[in-house]
């Protein structure tokens, strides 16, 4: 499920799971019997809806038991959709397989095993779009803020810096961050991009009431064992759930290399950083999808080119320095969005910036152009940067390539996004891109660092189609 609900949900869940395999089993008869798709059935063997009750309802409690044992009724908080239908899948052919097993045993002669195919692909369909149905709209009552739990994190040096950006990583585990409690001055009192500084950590009962906290996370050295017991048992008055990170010497957990020497155990620290084997398969995905894609889209390309040509005078591509991985610049290619003179008026608009941080950006930018605008829009004057990713200077998923001068006034914490690939779409890109805040992309950014993987890069990049599509979150 999209993410942790009452109790009482799971049996409205299970309910409506009833009541669509059932549907799914009576279309199955129609469709086998009645419509009798791809193979007809002798007379003979014709049987009434009747015959099958006793096996819908045999079959409806062996799948909501297979279900159960895939984890499909987990009230885990942070369950992916990708996930939940595997295990929709999964449990229903499961399920499906011992019922032809059962039927070949008790009704050898008067039943179609072909119904069962039937029904199995038919409960995938409808449970699976009961599913997409739910986490869409649970996504837009969170976007209006209902069902979303507000959060106060304690504690605001790595590992509580890990939980912010993981939450904006994944808006679907439901959290609303309402600020910060820290005890050190310098990080106390300066906000973190969208999240408030709320004080010291004897701010925390005033915070809890003025705020209307219904979790708090504490994310503070195990050094201060008893100022933390202290604070759980503050949350535990105000009636509101506190739960501990373990930062293990202030690490996150993806960080942290176990090994051993002769039984004895040895504890180490992976960079944050992409190497090895990782980037060896990241290249090869590069190569593979980039070379496909830039076949495919040439066409496009073409007529994009033809298009910037007659709209204004000008170059049709336009080349600028960027940086990638490891801070190495290289020459990054786009299609020309703006005037010639763009870069010379620059400075005469710097009042105008809407962009937080180094960045620079301006909704209604007067220097772009008609066609540039709609390229813009919905991400075409990117479509150059194929060129970049099959070169290697850039991957096809991974952090937006900076430019020279906005890396000049990185803070510290936000030159880990350069440990990676710069990529052509990333997890900010899908996530908000310009609406988010230049920390806010950052956390983005060193979260998809430290949770790299093949599957990761896939979901980005089928996100990054209804996202350049519709022209979400970008100016």
């Amino acid at each position: 499920m999209p993410r942790h609900l009452p109790r009482w949900s799971v049996w409205v869940l299970i309910a409506s799971d009833v009541a669509l395999i059932n549907l799914a089993l009576f279309v199955a008869y129609k469709i086998r019997y009645d419509l009798q798709w791809f193979r007809t059935v002798d007379p003979v063997y014709s049987n009434p809806f009747s015959v099958y009750v006793p096996f819908a309802v045999v079959l409806t409690v062996l799948l909501l038991v297979t279900f159960r044992l895939e984890g499909v009724y987990d009230q885990r908080r942070g369950t992916s959709l990708f996930d939940t239908l595997y295990a929709l899948v999964s449990g229903a052919t499961t399920g499906i397989v011992v019922m032809i097993v059962a039927t070949l045993v008790f009704q050898p002669l008067l039943d179609s095993r072909l119904i069962w195919l039937y029904a199995d692909i038919l409960i995938i369909l409808f449970l699976s779009a009961d599913r997409i149905i739910l986490t869409v709209t649970f996504a837009r009552l969170r976007a209006h803020g209902v069902g979303v739990d507000r959060l106060l994190i304690v504690g605001v040096g790595e590992v509580g810096r890990t939980v912010m950006r993981t939450i904006v990583a994944r808006p679907e585990l439901g959290y609303r961050i309402v600020g910060f409690l820290d005890d050190n001055p310098e990080k106390g009192e300066t906000d973190i991009g969208p999240f408030k500084a709320l004080g010291g950590l004897d701010k925390l009962m005033g915070v809890l009431q003025c705020e209307h906290v219904t979790e708090v996370v504490i994310a503070l050295p195990w050094s201060n064992y008893r100022r933390i017991l202290s604070l759980i048992t503050q949350c535990e008055r105000a009636g509101v759930r506190a739960r501990l990170v373990p930062d293990i010497f202030q690490l996150t957990l993806s960080r942290v290399d176990v090994d051993d020497l002769g039984g004895i155990p040895l504890i180490g620290v992976k960079p944050v950083t992409m190497r090895g084997s990782v980037l060896a398969v990241k290249r090869a995905m590069d190569l593979i999808l980039g070379g496909l894609l830039t076949i495919i889209l040439l066409p496009l390309m073409g007529l994009i080119a033809l298009a910037i040509r007659l709209d204004s005078p000008g170059p049709v591509l336009f080349k600028q320095i960027r940086v990638g991985k490891g801070s190495q610049e290289f020459e990054c290619w786009k299609f020309r969005s703006m005037r010639e003179s763009a870069e010379a008026e620059k400075e005469s608009l710097l009042e105008l910036n809407e962009a937080t941080g180094p960045l620079f950006k301006i909704k209604q930018d007067p220097r772009v152009t008609g066609v540039g605008r709609w390229l813009r829009r919905f991400s075409l004057d990117e479509l150059p940067q194929l060129y970049n990713v099959l070169r290697g200077e850039m991957s096809l998923v991974g952090p937006r390539a900076p430019l020279p001068s906005e890396v000049a006034q990185f803070q510290e914490w936000h030159k880990q996004r350069l440990e990676a690939p710069q990529g052509l779409t990333g997890l900010a890109q899908v996530s908000g891109r310009s609406q988010l805040t230049f920390d806010e992309t950052c956390l983005l950014d060193i979260f998809y660092i430290e949770n790299h993987s093949l599957a990761l890069d896939l979901r980005i990049l089928l996100r990054t189609v209804p996202y350049a599509l519709f022209g979400e979150g970008a100016y």
